[in-house]
């Protein structure tokens, strides 16, 4: 059960960011404004937005986890962040702030037609919903013995007050909680890493002849194995996803008609990406700290946490934090969620109109119309993603494996849109080819690796490891629809008239 004042913190937190969400809200006059608050949002606060969305209190918990049971690797996903910006800034952010539109995936109607809009679309909206449940469920799996509050009832607090902010206040709420949000999450984070640094029976030093002692900073192998989650996999790994944020995702699209400017767009893009950059090395840090931590005071760690990695952060938060810090740091791991679970809130109202209702059944809807509509949406999608959380604590395995299949389905937008923007010459049946193969190539990279593969196709197994699922895919989809154009275009030459 949570002390008194630690309770206090927890609570004077989300009464303040339910009440920051309310009163920016006042100025939700149309639907411009809750999709994109008006174009009026400073740099500073879109690019912490941004940084906010790449935190989930998944990253908050599990980053530390995989640095306590191994080491830096995953840092090397941050280290692809300043290439990705880079190319988002060149080339993403101009194009969409160039076309207006605020949904992502109007385009590719227009590049390829209506299928091409739908099959992201869909794709999109099944994967947030269900990314929205799976980080409640987590977040009150883990904040379960932090509070001793029952999983239920964490999944309604969390739902509920985001749905509220989120519902009144629009994408303005959601950037201005995200920042309030970042802050508390940054502050909550330094707090551990000073307690770990402090705590050491031989001073903070320590920690760091304990870290090298066992490899601990290691970055990874720097070998060319693809099966392994070597230093050079990790690095395309997260090159392709984090072109799939800036290029693709509707979470980030969104927020750059938020900025003042396509330059000022682009300065929030590098705000958050080098934001991210060292402070997912502050987790990383903590998960390390936390080893060297017990390893000088192995009488300190409890032999249930120490059974599985991810339980050795909760067991510290208890422990060993001191009174108002634990408040502070379980408020942090809720602002981790809820800045996440907001974005895909607005987002998937935005696309729903945008995309749906004004695409097929009311192009003409008036502004209060259309803001009804996307506050109605707004509900119902929080709704829909606290009832898969709920339902995760009866079906999580079935959940799981439905999450798999939207992640294979939506695979394959990032190659779409790349085989848009790169070649001019690329129609219709060329993307559609090329999807097809993409996602193929990605059930096959995804289910052959795991249980239920037949035995008679074992030695059709996928022998790469699973972080270059999305990178082969997307490559199948671009040299499809590439040498689809190229033949197309030999054989108009072959038959022109001499």
């Amino acid at each position: 059960m949570m002390r008194p004042f630690d309770l206090a913190v927890l609570v004077l937190y989300l009464v303040g960011t339910l009440a920051l969400g309310l009163w920016v809200g006042r100025r939700n006059r149309s639907p411009r404004d809750f999709m994109a608050a008006g174009g009026r949002i400073p740099t500073w606060a879109v690019g912490i937005s941004i940084f906010g969305t790449y935190v989930s209190s998944i990253s908050f918990l599990a980053l530390p986890g995989k640095a306590y049971a191994a080491d830096w690797n995953p840092f090397v996903f941050s280290l692809s962040l300043p290439l990705a910006a880079w190319i988002a800034t060149r080339h993403f952010v101009p194009y969409y702030r160039a076309s207006e539109t605020l949904s992502a995936y109007e385009h590719l109607e227009r590049r390829f037609g209506p299928w091409a809009r739908t099959y992201a679309l869909v794709c999109y909206l099944l994967t947030q919903i269900t990314r929205m449940g799976t980080i409640m469920y987590l977040l009150a799996l883990a904040l379960s013995p932090l509070t001793g509050w029952k999983l239920p009832w964490l999944i309604l607090l969390t739902g509920g007050v985001v749905i509220i902010y989120t519902l009144y206040g629009g994408m303005e709420a959601v950037i201005w909680t995200d920042v309030v949000q970042s802050f508390v999450l940054i502050g909550g984070a330094l707090a551990c890493v000073g307690l770990l640094l402090f705590g050491m029976p031989q001073g903070p030093g320590q920690l760091f002849e304990i870290a090298r002692e066992h490899n601990k900073f290691s970055l990874g192998a720097w070998s060319a194995d693809l099966s392994q989650a070597t230093f050079w996999v990790v690095l395309a790994y997260g090159l392709f996803i984090n072109l799939q944020n800036f290029g693709i995702d509707q979470t980030y699209v969104q927020r750059y008609h938020t900025a003042r400017s396509t330059a000022a767009a682009a300065r929030s893009v590098w705000t958050g990406a080098l934001l991210y950059l060292p402070i997912s090395a502050v987790f990383l840090f903590i998960g390390t700290g936390l080893y060297a931590f017990y390893a000088a005071r192995p009488d300190l760690l409890s032999a249930q946490a120490a059974a599985k990695a991810d339980a050795v952060f909760p067991h510290f938060i208890v422990t060993q934090l001191p009174v108002g810090v634990t408040g502070l740091v379980i408020a942090a791991i809720f602002a981790a969620a809820q800045s996440t679970l907001s974005s895909s809130m607005n987002c998937c109202a935005t696309l729903v109109l945008c995309d749906i209702y004004q695409r097929y059944f009311h192009p003409g809807a008036s502004q209060r119309e259309s803001l009804w509509m996307l506050r109605a949406t707004t509900l119902v999608a929080g709704l829909l993603g606290t009832c898969v959380a709920l339902a995760m604590m009866r079906i999580e395995s079935a959940l799981y494996v439905w999450w798999d299949w939207a992640g294979i389905f939506s695979g394959g937008m990032l190659g779409l849109f790349l085989l848009g923007l790169i070649s001019r010459r690329a129609r219709n049946a060329d993307a559609a080819l090329g999807v097809l193969t993409g996602v193929l190539v990605i059930v096959w990279m995804t289910l052959s690796t795991k249980a239920g593969w037949p035995r008679v196709l074992a030695a059709w197994k996928s022998p790469f490891h699973s972080f270059l699922t999305i990178v082969f895919g997307t490559a199948s989809i671009l040299l499809v629809g590439l040498l689809m154009t190229r033949v197309r275009s030999l054989g108009r030459r072959s038959t022109a008239p001499v």
